[in-house]
């Protein structure tokens, strides 16, 4: 703008003005180099550049020169600024509109007025548009956050409830085995032996399907309506021996799906176990809500330390208006899931085409406490 202001100074004698001088140059400077901090403080750079024009004019120089800065100061401060204030910038700038115009010799001031008001005018009412702009996008990314916020304590809630299920199973099962250990400690030594063992393996599962229960819980963003998990399901938690019933219901909507197992399959701890399950039913529910076309592919890998569950789409039919953005309770239950066992989970596109949804969950406790629940 200030390199602009000059050469534009330049055609001064042309227009019947003195040129510029060494005298001139400090406030063409002056009223166009500090726009550039007029984000910081709009109000004040508008005084600025304002003063240095009026002197600039005062001092018998072509007053359009400088009217460059003093305008874009005036549009920063409606956009930043309350419309009193904008206002108020806006007459003050109308006034040295109206005091270059008498002291140019021949000008029309009915040109001059309406000139200023119209130009203000319009500076002032782009302002504004952009201050409410940038103030509904501030409310909108508020929102979301808090939506996200909400859904995040929502889904870990759910997952709360399941682990209270899981840590009920397994005190049923300590009862009832220290209950037959204490039936046959004197005539059964072999049996008492094996509901102990049972008892002992069986409490540390409990002890760390309890721990991540309170994590979960400990989380600031959950505020549950009862300060707790809810009441429990009637039926009992689903695991991947059940993958198969899953499957035939998708194939029921009309998606083809084809399970395959690798490895020799195992019990795995509940709580994993359920994990797993869960992470496929919300990988194949989004196949049925968005891709209705495509063919699904469910892998289950029992590896040694570890169990791979990835389930995989070819693209076919996929219904762009209902693929979600990268957000939404499933995608969230997954992360979520995934964090709390120490697994990791990828969930995007595949390069030949369609998604893919890949989980690995440790299998052993010490695994499980050493992961990070890294996501992609």
């Amino acid at each position: 703008m200030a390199a602009v202001a000059l050469l534009l100074g330049r055609e001064s004698a042309a227009q019947g003005w003195p040129e510029l001088d060494a005298r001139a140059l400090p406030w063409i400077a002056l009223s166009q180099l500090p726009v550039a901090l007029r984000g910081r403080a709009p109000v004040t750079v508008f005084a600025v550049v304002g003063a240095a024009d009026a002197v600039y004019i005062g001092l018998g120089y072509w007053p359009v020169v400088c009217t460059f800065g003093p305008m874009l100061a005036l549009y920063t401060v409606a956009a930043l600024r309350r419309l009193r204030t904008a206002l108020c910038c806006a007459a003050v700038l109308n006034g040295l509109w109206i005091y270059a115009g008498l002291v140019t010799d021949g000008s029309s001031m009915p040109s001059v007025v309406g000139q200023g008001l119209l130009f203000t005018a319009v500076l002032v009412r782009f302002g504004t548009l952009a201050r409410r702009s940038a103030e509904l996008a501030r409310r909108l990314r508020a929102e979301q956050a808090e939506r996200a916020r909400r859904e995040v304590a929502e889904e870990r809630g759910r997952i709360a409830r399941e682990l209270h299920d899981v840590v009920a199973h397994h005190m049923s099962v300590i009862s009832v085995q220290a209950g037959l250990a204490r039936f046959v400690f004197d005539s059964d030594r072999t049996t008492a032996r094996t509901a102990l063992d049972t008892i002992a393996g069986t409490g540390a599962e409990a002890l760390d399907e309890l721990r991540r229960m309170l994590q979960v819980l400990r989380e600031e963003d959950l505020r549950g309506p009862d300060g707790g998990p809810g009441g429990a399901p009637a039926a009992p938690m689903p695991g991947l021996d059940r993958l198969e019933e899953l499957v035939r219901r998708v194939r029921a909507g009309g998606v083809p799906v084809e399970l395959r197992v690798e490895g020799t399959p195992r019990p795995l701890a509940p709580g994993v176990d359920l994990c797993a399950y869960r992470v496929v039913q919300e990988a194949l529910t989004n196949v049925l809500k968005h891709a209705r076309g495509a063919r699904a592919v469910v892998r289950v890998d029992y590896l040694p330390h570890h169990v791979t569950v990835c389930v995989t789409d070819d693209g076919e039919g996929v219904i762009p208006d209902r693929v979600a953005g990268g957000g939404g309770h499933g995608l969230i239950g997954m992360r979520e899931r995934a964090k709390l066992y120490g697994g990791t989970i990828s969930i995007g596109p595949r390069s030949e085409g369609g998604f893919a949804v890949r989980l690995t969950l440790p299998t052993s406790a010490a695994a499980t406490r050493q992961g990070d629940g890294r996501t992609e």
